[in-house]
């Protein structure tokens, strides 16, 4: 009997190599909370495009974070995010975390499938990740010291990964936060440009920051291979979601954890420590 009760308080990480995910499965673990950890590569397999991969992962699960890649403003999201929750709560699940994006359209459609699916739920909608500089596609211009980007003097609440995993692991293991969305932020607005100056001044390093129009970095990017609907993707962020839309300070992480956001200041100095912009 305990062993049922301990596989039913199970919680599936959906994309647990990933920035938010992996941050989520650790802190789980080291809560000795029962996870499940759902990946393309991992067994048993999860793909979001293969719904037969679904079923495998949502047995005796309690409770979802659902991170959706490439990210939920893609064409077909809102289906995929519709027949994933039908399925979920089929199996039993009491309790869906969906990771959100601020100022899309089509995320806050899922948002709504998820506020609509018939259990709890926690919507985290969250800010651009301070750790796209240090564990996403920034990282490799930051090395090379000179960043190209197709945006000006936008200012963005850069939010921090931890701050969000913090967040999700909160929503999913303890009572309080069924039936809200957390708008997440860092504590203060950047421009891409300060960002960079910041991580430039931290490292010692020379990084230059320049402004190009986007049909010059959509062919920067296909000149290095990068694939046709990524490059849609990165094209629709940066003119949608940059467009000043989402130039506020949220308070999101305050009213989940009772503490105030990670700086990006100290992301940085985080981030030094591990030596990965050596």
């Amino acid at each position: 009997m305990s062993n049922t009760s301990s596989n039913n308080n199970r919680i599936l990480v959906i994309g647990s190599n990933g920035k938010t995910g992996r941050r989520i499965y650790k802190k789980l673990t080291d809560k000795n909370i029962p996870v499940v950890g759902a990946t393309y590569s991992g067994n048993p397999k999860f793909d979001w495009n293969d719904s037969a991969t679904w079923e495998n992962v949502l047995n005796n699960i309690n409770g979802v974070y659902i991170s959706y890649y490439p990210d939920l403003a893609v064409p077909g999201a809102v289906k995929v995010i519709a027949a994933f929750c039908d399925l979920a709560v089929q199996k039993g699940v009491q309790k869906l975390a969906l990771l959100s994006g601020r100022g899309e359209e089509e995320a806050q459609q899922c948002e709504k499938i998820v506020m609509n699916a018939g259990v709890d739920f926690t919507i985290v909608r969250a800010s651009w990740f301070c750790q796209n500089f240090s564990e996403g596609h920034f990282l490799e211009p930051v090395l090379a010291g000179e960043v190209a980007l197709p945006v000006g003097n936008v200012g963005e609440p850069f939010v921090d990964a931890d701050d969000i995993a913090d967040v999700a692991v909160a929503a999913l293991t303890e009572d309080g936060h069924s039936n809200k969305i957390y708008e997440v932020t860092g504590p203060r607005l950047l421009t891409f440009k300060d960002a960079i100056a910041e991580i430039a001044q931290a490292t010692g390093k020379d990084i230059r920051f320049e402004q190009v129009s986007m049909d010059a970095y959509a062919a920067m990017l296909a000149e290095y291979g990068v694939p046709k609907d990524f490059i849609w993707l990165v094209t629709y962020l940066f003119t949608e979601v940059l467009d000043g839309r989402n130039e506020s300070i949220k308070d999101g992480v305050q009213q989940a954890l009772g503490r105030k956001p990670t700086d990006f200041s100290e992301y940085v100095r985080k981030a030094v420590a591990t030596g990965v912009w050596g």
